[in-house]
């Protein structure tokens, strides 16, 4: 184990002892202590898990006539506190053995953690050398700590249970958390989606939204004990990823379609759709189920973050996928359609784009309402392609020649605006002020 550990009472952790680096000036650490905790020379490579060095570890040889003891380097061991001086503890560890916690600990010690070490009461000690040169047993209270937590860091590692905590710090390569002495690190790899959205996307620089992080509660799994190297790797994402499913589990058990959510929120963006979070699980709602206009990517109608409400359209228990929709808790325009226009209408719309078999123009009453303009409808001449006769943006007068409110379909008609077919028909509704 690496000489530096987190043996550290709070005194210390107020006071580290670091030479400053060009990286530790560029970005302010801040841990739940309100201390700066050191910044990687690598964004890449964790801090170490220890705070402090722990004088106690230097070797000593021990006396000629030492007796040899039960105990060995590394060992923990339960006693009681026989004395309690500002110099030294003396702690009986039983069958005769007595313990001495030296006054360079207690030094570094807070006032609160001194006056827990009163007569009589039973404490869980290191054992730093069995037998000194003085021919005592010298013990740290706080290696205790600190050992108690790799275990139970080993613990939590072995069970892969979830352990909940506090951001207490950042660097450039991360996120600081502590377990009890120990500091834990994230790697920005293993920082849940949400949070990286947050870093990503948030106001301000980086530094300012990590510094927003600390403090707020975290669900984390261990994902690596390393003592040699003083390393204790954490992992949000996957604590999240195995939260949110097993919250998906329970929900698609619950939802039924034709309900209605209205709090979902967007948490990405793809070309296919929008995935939204409807309370710890996530659904799709497809690209033609974003809006009743036509919409080529997500991006153009929703903004990862925005609420919206939305309809459950499916639920497929068996493949645990939730299709949503959001356009259904809006006005069908469609319905209006069926009920306003009729073919033969003559109506103004605006060339949105074009393709190789007609354009595509949307109504200038009716803005939800695309219909295309056919090649075909577009000239009595030949048309190689639409560019030829329209523009994208220009407003044409047009002709209503299908309407299909079943598959949402409206036929537009360019050549036949001034057809004599329709003449008769332009004439009446003229005359009515149609």
């Amino acid at each position: 184990m690496s000489s530096e550990t987190t043996g550290m009472d709070e005194k210390n952790m107020e006071q580290p002892s670091m030479a400053s680096t060009p990286q530790e000036e560029e970005v302010k650490v801040t841990s739940v202590e309100e201390t700066p905790a050191p910044i990687l020379d690598s964004g890449d490579e964790a801090p170490s898990a220890g705070d402090v060095h722990h004088e106690e570890e230097v070797q000593h040889t021990p006396a000629p006539d030492a007796t040899p003891s039960r105990f060995k380097r590394g060992d923990l061991a339960e006693g009681v506190i026989t004395s309690s001086t500002p110099t030294a503890v003396t702690v009986d560890l039983g069958e005769g053995a007595i313990g001495v916690i030296p006054g360079r600990e207690l030094e570094r010690m807070t006032r609160q953690s001194l006056e827990e070490l009163t007569e009589g009461k039973k404490i869980t000690v290191y054992v730093v050398n069995p037998h000194s040169h003085e021919g005592t047993i010298i013990l740290s209270v706080n290696r205790a700590v600190e050992e108690l937590d790799w275990q139970r860091a080993e613990t939590f590692h072995k069970s892969q249970d979830p352990y909940e905590a506090n951001v207490a710090g950042y660097n450039k390569g991360g996120l600081i958390v502590r377990f009890g002495r120990l500091r834990g690190f994230i790697p920005q790899s293993q920082i849940s989606d949400d949070r990286k959205r947050l870093l990503e996307n948030g106001e301000g620089t980086v530094e300012d939204r990590y510094a927003k992080m600390v403090n707020e509660p975290i669900v984390v799994k261990v994902m690596e004990v390393d003592r040699s190297r003083n390393r204790l790797i954490l992992s949000e994402r996957t604590a999240a990823r195995e939260r949110r499913e097993r919250r998906k589990e329970s929900l698609i058990e619950e939802l039924t379609v034709g309900q209605i959510i209205t709090n979902g929120r967007v948490v990405s963006l793809e070309d296919f759709g929008a995935f939204v979070d409807v309370g710890g699980a996530e659904g799709l709602v497809h690209l033609t189920e974003i809006s009743w206009k036509h919409v080529t990517h997500p991006k153009e109608a929703l903004k990862i973050g925005q609420t919206v409400k939305v309809e459950v359209i499916s639920v497929d228990r068996e493949r645990r996928r939730i299709g949503l929709s959001i356009k259904r808790q809006e006005a069908d325009p469609w319905d209006d359609v069926a009920t306003t226009y009729q073919v033969g209408d003559l109506v103004k719309a605006t060339v949105t784009k074009m393709t190789k078999f007609g354009a595509f123009a949307r109504l200038v009453d009716a803005e939800d309402i695309e219909g295309l303009i056919h090649i075909s409808e577009l000239s009595d001449k030949r048309v190689m392609h639409p560019k030829e006769v329209v523009k994208e943006g220009e407003q044409l007068d047009l002709r209503v020649v299908k309407i299909d409110v079943k598959n949402r379909r409206l036929g537009l008609s360019l050549k036949r605006v001034n057809s004599p077919e329709w003449l008769d028909r332009d004439l009446q509704r003229y005359m009515s002020g149609q």
